[in-house]
């Protein structure tokens, strides 16, 4: 009877010092903490916001224990506070966060790992973390970009013209340092030409966004007047064209829209500069028209001088516009087109010439590409005249994108580029 109490004790004895020692080992254990974020191979937890993130990196955080898989993170945009959509994947002690789509240039990000647990229920205290992307800013959506660094390749997307397909175009130094070079047309025959452009125009939102500086100097026509500028063309108004008239008082986007039925419809967004919107003797539909009258009008902000130029069309709200060095300066609005038109069903922009009259290629310097014929019988509209309205001056930084800019992605975008 004492050998079996004391069998009893010593079991008892082994039972707490198990109990114990397990006690000891959690209390060892660190606390479930961030041991490292990594965007990339940038560290986004240091003491001081990162810097230079690219465009497409995923986000990886190392945890001191192992992650629940139900956590949940917050990476936010900051100059609109938009929240993104990312999917959160845990393995082990790492969560890897992949935003669903890529960010854009030169701009805050705010990354909150507030709904983080270990798989032992522990909570993660609250982590903020910031970082910026690499570049200027450039908002999402972006679909194809010439910078013209020595060459016309698309930096971004697919759209790289053929090297028959440049014709007289020089690079030269652009509107400041930082800016890097420039694609220089010479008004009488400089074209280059990019493939598959309906599709950079068949889209339900579109902005477009370029950087131009005209010369003037000996730019006239066969009677020796001022030559208008076809700064760039799509098939012309089949698709979508960008001119300044020669005596440099308008510019205007000519368009063609998708009318949501099948059939499509051309539109101009002009600006005249005038202060004449449809309430005072301007086009049906003109919402805004900034007047520029008394500061010596249009020729002030686009004759022989860089312009960073933005058109725009939201198909939510059926409303264009154009802004010139980040200020609006015109708007049109579909839906107030008179009851029963057929513009009020505009759905977006689409692509709708035909061959031979038009050609399918972006054209930079001219209102379409060579094979066109729509024209060819004008004095202004025929590629081969060199009177006709060729661009003459200096092109930069021509972006486009599936996405209607807002006001203030615009602003920001000029004020990271002028």
């Amino acid at each position: 009877m004492k050998s079996m109490f004391k069998l009893f004790a010593f079991a008892v004895l082994m039972v707490s010092m198990v109990t114990i020692n397990s006690c000891k080992k959690d209390e060892d254990d660190p606390p479930f903490a961030i041991s490292s974020l990594k965007a990339g191979d940038i560290d986004l937890n240091g003491a001081n916001s990162a810097t230079g993130v690219l465009a497409n990196s995923p986000i990886t955080a190392t945890f001191t224990g192992n992650v629940d898989p139900t956590s949940t993170v917050q990476l936010q945009r900051d100059y609109d506070d938009a929240n993104l959509n990312v999917t959160v994947t845990a393995s082990g002690n790492t969560l890897t966060i992949d935003p669903a789509e890529d960010f854009g240039g030169g701009t805050l990000y705010i990354l909150s790992l507030n709904g983080i647990k270990s798989q032992k229920g522990e909570v993660l205290t609250v982590v903020d973390r910031s970082f910026t992307t690499e570049g200027s800013f450039v908002p999402v959506g972006q679909i194809a970009y010439w910078n013209f660094e020595d060459n016309a390749n698309d930096v971004v997307g697919a759209y790289d013209p053929a090297a028959a397909d440049i014709v007289a175009v020089t690079y030269v130094a652009g509107r400041k340092a930082g800016a890097g070079k420039a694609a220089e047309f010479n008004g009488d025959n400089s074209i280059i030409e990019v493939p598959n452009g309906p599709e950079l125009m068949n889209t339900n939102n579109f902005t477009l966004s370029f950087w131009v500086k005209t010369n003037s100097s000996g730019h006239v026509n066969e009677t020796d007047n001022p030559t208008g500028h076809f700064v760039m063309g799509l098939g012309a108004s089949r698709g979508f064209q960008f001119e300044i008239d020669g005596g440099y008082n308008s510019c205007k986007l000519a368009a063609q829209y998708d009318l949501g039925n099948g059939a499509t419809a051309s539109e101009d967004l002009w600006f005249p500069g005038d202060g004449k919107d449809a309430n005072n003797g301007g086009w049906q539909g003109w919402d805004f028209v900034k007047d520029l009258t008394s500061t010596g009008g249009v020729p002030v902000l686009l004759k022989d001088k860089w312009a960073h130029i933005v058109c725009t069309y939201d198909a939510a709200t059926k409303k264009g516009s154009m802004y010139i060095n980040g200020e609006k300066m015109k708007g049109q609005d579909f839906n107030l087109w008179p009851a029963g038109e057929p513009k009020r069903g505009v759905t977006g922009l689409k692509y709708a010439g035909t061959a031979p009259e038009v050609g399918n290629k972006l054209a930079f310097g001219f209102i379409y590409d060579r094979s066109s014929t729509w024209y060819s019988a004008t004095p202004w509209g025929n590629y081969n005249v060199p009177t006709a309205n060729h661009f003459k001056g200096q092109l930069d930084d021509v972006r486009i994108f599936h996405e209607a800019l807002t006001a203030q992605e615009v602003k920001l975008v000029y004020d990271s580029e002028k």
